[in-house]
C-alpha cells in the first residue's frame, strides 16, 4: 500500500441497521410442506445481535481500515444515532448522510437455523430517499462507487459522476434485479468499471446480452468474484485471475463482498496494477470473513503488509 494521499472516495449506498438471530434448530422441522399455503410460525432465537451494516457504511469503513478517506452517501432515519456514534468513533466522516425525520433508517431482520438457511425481512425506510443527496453536494472527490440503494438514487448518481467527470464503480449488487436490461446498460455505459459476484454476473449478461469482452468494450475492468474460487478481472487485455486469499477462519461472509470492493478502491485510487489491487482486495475478504458482522474486523497497516506479503509472495 501507498502512504499518498489520493484525495476522497465517495461511497454512494445504503446505511443500514442487520438485526441477527439464531434459531437452535432447522426451520424443516417447524415447516410442514402441505400448509406452506397457510404459514402461521415462531421461532424462539435466545441469540441477537444489532450490526451496523448498509454498503456504503462497511466499504467506508474498510477503505478507513487502509488509510483512505471514503465518504459515505446516503440517506437514514431519526434512529440513526447510534451509528452515528460508531462511524465517529471509526473515524468514517458523516459529511454526507442525511437524516429523514419522518422514516426509520433501513434495516434488516435475519433469522438463521442450524443448517444456515435464512428468513429475511428488509425495510427499505429511509434508502428510498437516496436520490435526495447530489454527487456535486461532495468536494475533492477522486472517485466514486453507486452501491446498492434507492432506486432512484443509484439512477441519478450515476448520471451525476458521468455529469461530474468523475470515475466510478457500478456495483448492482442485491439491486440488480430492480433495474431492466436498458437500464443496466446505461449504467454500464456511464461507469469506468464493473462489480458483480459470479451470479450477478450471469443476470447482468442474461439482461444486457452483452459477454466479458463486450463488456470491456465500454468500461476499464469488469470485476466478477467468485467466493472461495477467487475473482476474475476482466480488462481489454485479457482476464486476469486472483486466487482468494488465505483465512485463518471462515466465520461469516456477511460483509465480504464490501470489503474486497474496498480493496479495489483502494488499488484505483493509488493508481496499483491490477494484480496489485486484486491481491489487496481479496486479503481484504479473507480478512473481513475472520469475523463476525461486518465492521467489527481490525488491522494495523503493518500487520495487512505482512499478510499481503505472506498470501501473494510470488506477485510482491
Amino acid at each position: 500500500m501507498t502512504g499518498a494521499s489520493p484525495g476522497r472516495a465517495l461511497i454512494c449506498g445504503s446505511l443500514a441497521f442487520d438485526t441477527i438471530m439464531v434459531f437452535g434448530d432447522r426451520f424443516a422441522n417447524h415447516i410442514l410442506p402441505d400448509k406452506i399455503h397457510m404459514l402461521n410460525v415462531s421461532f424462539l432465537v435466545p441469540q441477537l445481535r444489532r450490526e451496523f451494516g448498509g454498503c456504503a457504511g462497511n466499504i467506508a469503513y474498510n477503505l478507513r481500515l487502509l488509510g483512505d478517506a471514503g465518504y459515505p452517501m446516503a440517506t437514514v432515519g431519526s434512529d440513526f444515532g447510534p451509528y452515528k456514534e460508531w462511524l465517529a468513533r471509526s473515524g468514517v466522516p458523516d459529511d454526507h448522510v442525511r437524516v429523514i425525520d419522518t422514516q426509520l433508517t433501513a434495516q434488516a431482520f435475519i433469522t438463521t437455523d442450524l443448517d444456515d438457511n435464512q428468513i429475511t425481512a428488509f425495510h427499505p425506510g429511509a434508502m428510498q430517499q437516496a436520490h435526495a443527496n447530489r454527487v456535486s453536494d461532495a468536494s475533492g472527490i477522486s472517485i466514486g462507487i453507486v452501491a446498492p440503494d434507492g432506486r432512484e438514487g443509484m439512477l441519478q448518481h450515476a448520471e451525476q459522476f458521468a455529469t461530474a467527470r468523475i470515475p466510478f464503480i457500478f456495483d448492482p449488487g442485491q439491486g440488480l434485479p430492480m433495474f431492466g436490461g436498458e437500464e443496466l446498460a446505461r449504467f454500464v455505459t456511464l461507469a469506468t468499471w464493473v462489480t458483480v459476484n459470479d451470479y450477478e454476473w450471469q443476470l447482468l449478461q442474461q439482461k444486457t446480452g452483452w459477454n466479458a469482452h463486450e463488456f470491456t468494450r465500454r468500461v476499464e475492468a469488469l470485476i466478477v468474484t467468485r467466493g472461495a474460487a477467487g475473482s476474475c478481472i476482466y480488462t481489454r487485455e485479457g482476464e486476469l485471475p486472483i486466487p482468494a486469499a488465505p483465512a485463518a477462519s471462515l466465520v461469516d461472509p456477511t460483509g465480504c463482498g464490501d470489503a474486497y470492493r474496498a480493496g479495489l478502491i483502494h488499488g484505483l485510487m493509488h493508481e496499483l496494477s491490477w494484480p496489485q489491487t486484486g491481491h489487496i482486495a481479496s486479503l481484504m475478504g479473507a480478512i473481513k470473513i475472520e469475523s463476525r458482522g461486518t465492521q467489527n474486523h481490525r488491522f494495523t497497516r503493518a500487520e495487512f503488509d505482512a499478510r499481503l506479503q505472506a498470501a501473494f509472495p510470488a506477485a510482491r
